[in-house]
């Protein structure tokens, strides 16, 4: 199977003991690690304000992790956030197609800026020269 770019984003409860998040994250990267995936980065973001209120709590300690896997590791991973009491909310999005996508855009809007300013050079180029004529 392919590799694969995913970002994995999880909440934990703010009242949760800094230990206890930082044994969740090691335990979260020896998983991915174990089951074939490679951590690309991860942010440890902090506790910040939700948008709504989730379990009657209007914060919660956000954590990101980019992650190179085929998709097992995602399967087991959420698995275990579903059950975990600390992990109030995750998101996981594949996120290498659209990459793949913002750098085409980028390399064709890259070409085209050089084009015109190609073109601009070559028409003053002609002025100058129609100019020095006269």
């Amino acid at each position: 199977m392919a590799n694969r770019t995913y970002e994995v984003m999880y909440i934990i409860n703010p009242e949760t003991d800094a230990e206890k998040i930082e044994k969740l994250n090691e335990a979260v990267g020896k998983l991915i690690e174990k089951e074939g995936g490679e951590i690309v980065r991860m942010d440890d973001i902090g506790i910040r304000n939700l948008a709504y209120p989730i379990e009657k709590k209007e914060s919660g300690h956000y954590v990101l992790f980019e992650i190179n896997g085929t998709g097992q590791e995602i399967a087991e991973l959420e698995r275990r956030m579903r059950v975990n009491d600390m992990v109030m909310r995750y998101m996981t999005v594949r996120v290498d197609e659209d990459r793949k996508k913002a750098a085409a855009i980028k390399a064709k809007r890259d070409a085209r800026n050089e084009k015109r300013a190609t073109r601009a050079t070559t028409v003053k180029v002609e002025e100058a020269e129609a100019v020095d004529a006269q």
